[in-house]
């Protein structure tokens, strides 16, 4: 099977399920090398995964057997480096977010349009079984139309995660829960139920955290497609639990949990997909945020890498995170005015699951 060579950049706590997911990937994703600023770091990952150490991002660029970088800073960190590696030709594989507003996260998809390569995203909840499986009910009509849409992120996060620098600060992250955590959840609904067209929104500040930007956010929502729904993302829900998304249509309901969609349909039957009872599948909601499998991330990048073998589009592209960046905007700027907000259009691609 034809292979590609990818380097990685940034080596901080979100790394862990991507270099576990490049070790099963061994087959047709060579690991030209890793990059991050600090040098004990990459040293350390370099003698466990066997993979070499850069010595600047400027080398990765200019070395022309690399196909694609995949790029793991905080957000506050990429512009620079998305004009380097684009400019170079090579494809870009990015964290969420793809910045931390969302003027600046489209000039990042117009870089990478101009230069002609791939941008892709890691929103790898669009890869959970269960998520995979409601997108296949939607495209059959199995649900019917659907009218009302529920997402609720019950997350936690301890004090000394915002204690670290930058941690839920508008400089460096763009944001709190909203942009940081629950843009997973926001992202894998626009991508089923389609654009949303406006929001009524309150964003805050719980007393269970101090930190600059939201830990709670609420909002209703319309829909292009006639639907209408609301959200509530938080960080200050102890125990946390795992976040819901809830499609309620004219055939059937939806109860995606974690990865275990459960749909109701009219005449009393119901199918369970993806996760059973009795199973442990941790989403990343608690005190440990990387407390999940890596096979999310496995297929992503599996499918970002395939996307440059056979000459087509990622499964998520940078035009699809722009939906959803649209929605954090209007949401944020329904809460600053406290009144009815549209939400801009943002150009979407046709890279579906």
């Amino acid at each position: 099977m034809p292979s590609i060579s990818l380097a990685v950049v940034g080596l901080g706590m979100a790394a862990k399920p991507h270099l576990e997911a490049l070790d099963l990937l061994r087959n047709h994703i060579e690991v030209a090398g890793l990059y991050t600023r600090t040098k004990a770091r990459a040293e350390a990952v370099s003698q466990k995964y066997g993979w070499p150490c850069f010595d600047s991002p400027e080398q990765i660029a200019g070395d022309p057997e690399i196909d694609a970088v995949l790029l793991l800073t905080p957000p506050d960190q990429r512009h620079e480096l998305v004009e380097l590696f684009s400019g170079a030709g090579k494809h870009i594989l990015t964290e969420k977010p793809l910045e931390r507003t969302y003027d600046a996260a489209a000039e990042l998809v117009e870089l990478c349009d101009y230069a002609g390569v791939k941008y892709g995203v890691v929103f790898q909840h669009r890869f959970r079984e269960g998520a995979k499986q409601l997108r296949t009910l939607l495209s059959e009509g199995a649900l019917g139309d659907i009218h009302l849409v529920r997402a609720n992120i019950p997350w936690w996060r301890d004090q000394a995660y915002y204690d670290q620098s930058g941690r839920g600060t508008y400089a460096r992250d763009g944001g709190g829960v909203l942009i940081t955590q629950a843009i997973h959840v926001l992202d894998l609904m626009l991508s089923l139920t389609g654009p949303a067209k406006s929001v009524q929104a309150m964003c805050a500040t719980t007393t269970a955290h101090k930190m600059e930007a939201e830990d709670f956010a609420t909002a209703g929502i319309e829909f292009h497609s006639g639907a209408v729904g609301s959200i509530m993302a938080t960080t200050a829900t102890f125990p946390d639990a795992k976040e819901t998304l809830v499609l309620d249509g004219s055939k059937a309901s939806a109860h995606l949990e974690g990865s275990k969609l459960t749909v109701t349909y009219r005449d009393g039957s119901i199918d369970v997909f993806g996760e059973r009872s009795g199973t442990k599948d941790g989403t990343g909601g608690g005190a440990n945020p990387m407390a999940f499998p890596c096979d999310w991330h496995r297929d992503l990048i599996d499918d970002f890498a395939l996307s440059i073998i056979e000459h087509r589009d990622p499964k998520v592209t940078g035009h699809d995170a722009l939906m959803v960046h649209a929605l954090i905007e209007a949401i944020e700027g329904s809460s600053r005015t406290g009144s009815k907000v549209d939400v801009r259009e943002a150009e979407l691609s046709k890279a579906y699951i």
